[in-house]
């Protein structure tokens, strides 16, 4: 069980690890043990997230959700498997976290009176301008 928030848990059997050889230095190493990770979390049909969750996460990722629905998270930056598979499980919380918080109303502000004034004082003087640029009747 991953644990996002106070509310939010992910099942392990809902995330898909595929570890693959990652690229970069490590010597013979890095060509014999696949210690690269990508996390697959089907963020359409995962029982654990809420209605709403779930449209800002696919909002919030973007090109890393495909068009069905599964986040791709691409974990390479340690050279052991398990910090590479901790590292993707704590970016795909971070993800569900950040998606998690509703984002703040808007609170609708009217124009100060001086606001309106600037703005009206600059219409007239390019209106004016404009005027001058015309020939003479």
């Amino acid at each position: 069980m991953i644990r996002i928030t106070q509310g939010i848990s992910v099942r392990e059997a809902e995330v898909k690890l595929d570890f693959i050889r990652s690229s970069g230095p490590g010597g013979q190493n890095v060509n014999k043990v696949a210690t690269a990770v990508q996390l697959r979390f089907h963020v359409l049909r995962s029982p654990s997230l809420p209605e709403d969750v779930r449209r800002r996460l696919v909002t919030i990722a973007g090109k890393r959700v495909s068009k069905e629905g599964v986040l791709l998270i691409d974990a390479r930056r340690f050279r052991t498997q398990e910090r590479n598979r901790q590292d993707a499980e704590e970016r795909l919380a971070q993800w569900i976290r950040k998606a998690a918080e509703k984002p703040k109303k808007r609170i609708k502000t009217k124009p100060t009176a001086g606001s309106r004034k600037r703005r009206l004082k600059g219409k007239r003087q390019r209106s004016e301008t404009k005027r001058l640029r015309k020939p003479p009747a």
